[in-house]
């Protein structure tokens, strides 16, 4: 933490416990003026998703009514949603934050951005159409779904960029792939958001579509997507700590890990004026890449990320992360990118299944053998493996569920 960080997070909290919202009850008690360094804000409790849907609808509204421009909200899909107030400052910095994600991954005011992400309430759509808008680029605010449509804007629009998630930008890729149709697409580059990925399906991705693909992290809790993102040396992603401070604790403990450890990412928002967030955990697991880049940015990075803390199993007494299959399936010969698990309880047993699909011309019965010996060393248990066809497996607009379990 910088002085120039710790003064903003600072004032913050000054600011925050002295009027009636939100973190003026969650810090009843604390001596705020009290906090003189980086060790004693480290002791101020985490703010938590469960904090935020319990202050639903607008409770976490530090300003007054007539400053909030627009809202923002998570899905809801688990459970009561959590609603964003946002300023006008707020959607003018996540604007300058996408922009600067477009920058980096040498987007210009020439190129067509083709976006995906869906609209709404929804943080990603509007996010990745800010940004672009902010750069001075073309923007196609397609939303998702209707392949053909997506794929004739494509062609007609000469659209440069596609702005995805990993799942939509497969299956764009595989329906181009199929439709024999690349060589009338003029994709350069993708910016690819809101979920994990593995190499595997990266490869594919890049290769297919012809492009160079960079990872854009965000949340809807902090702005959206666009707080961060990769550069051309694929060796992490840089955020911006002029906007968002980052910790990386340990998710049992929540004590902070040495630098180059994986650990949960923390948030403390610096500047945002709606809904601030301080020590906000985000379940997203990373680590913190020390040193220079060699593309020169002075921003410090983060690594892609690697999970999440909630996205773990436990089968047979062995914890199971999706990542862990990602790494397993880049070692495989024959085994594609695409993968599933179902875990079911059966005669008092659990049973885990790993579907998996395979590459055209490979040999499925070495494929399975493979796997499950591999599964076996590198995680602590035997699945049923089965081996199915190429494009078998469901593909998403949105993220793609990859852990079914049936047990309770």
């Amino acid at each position: 933490m910088n002085d120039t960080q710790f003064q903003q997070i600072k004032e913050q909290l000054i600011k925050l416990t002295s009027k009636d919202c939100f973190y003026k009850k969650k810090f009843e008690g604390i001596d705020v003026a009290g906090i003189q360094n980086e060790e004693d804000f480290r002791k101020l409790p985490f703010t938590w998703k469960g904090d935020l849907r319990e202050a639903y609808p607008l409770g976490l509204m530090a300003v007054p009514e007539e400053e909030i421009v627009r809202i923002h909200s998570s899905s809801g899909t688990t459970g009561t949603p959590v609603i964003i107030p946002y300023t006008q400052k707020d959607v003018d910095d996540w604007a300058i934050q996408f922009g600067r994600c477009y920058t980096m991954a040498g987007v210009t005011n020439l190129d067509r951005i083709h976006i995906t992400p869906g609209y709404g309430l929804w943080t990603a759509g509007i996010g990745f159409q800010n940004g672009a808008e902010k750069i001075g680029a073309m923007t196609i605010p397609m939303g998702p779904g209707n392949t053909d449509k997506q794929i004739r804007m494509m062609q007609d629009m000469k659209s440069t960029v596609l702005c995805a998630t990993s799942s939509y930008a497969l299956l764009l890729a595989e329906e181009i792939e199929k439709r024999g149709v690349k060589d009338t697409i003029h994709l350069k580059k993708g910016i690819i958001g809101s979920e994990r990925w593995g190499e595997k399906m990266r490869r594919r991705i890049a290769n297919e579509l012809g492009v160079e693909l960079y990872d854009v992290y965000g949340l809807t809790e902090v702005y959206g997507p666009g707080i961060a993102i990769s550069c051309e040396h694929e060796c992490g992603m840089h955020y911006w700590d002029d906007y968002v401070y980052i910790e990386i604790v340990d998710p049992k403990t929540g004590e902070p890990v040495p630098d180059g450890e994986i650990g949960e990412i923390v948030i403390t928002t610096l500047q945002k004026q709606g809904a601030p967030l301080i020590r906000y955990r985000t379940h997203d697991l990373s680590r913190k890449i020390v040193g220079e880049c060699k593309c020169g940015s002075k921003y410090p990075r983060i690594d892609t990320i690697l999970g999440r803390t909630d996205d773990m199993v436990k089968v047979k007494g062995v914890n199971i992360f999706p990542s862990q299959v990602d790494e397993l399936l880049k070692i495989v010969d024959g085994a594609s990118s695409e993968f599933q698990i179902m875990i079911d309880h059966i005669n008092g047993k659990d049973l885990l299944t790993l579907f998996v699909e395979v590459e055209e011309g490979a040999n499925k019965y070495a494929v399975e053998n493979q796997l499950m010996a591999e599964f076996k060393s590198r995680i602590g248990m035997t699945p049923i493996v089965k081996p199915v066809e190429l494009g078998e497996l469901p593909r998403s607009e949105k993220k793609s569920t990859r852990v079914f379990d049936n047990r309770y």
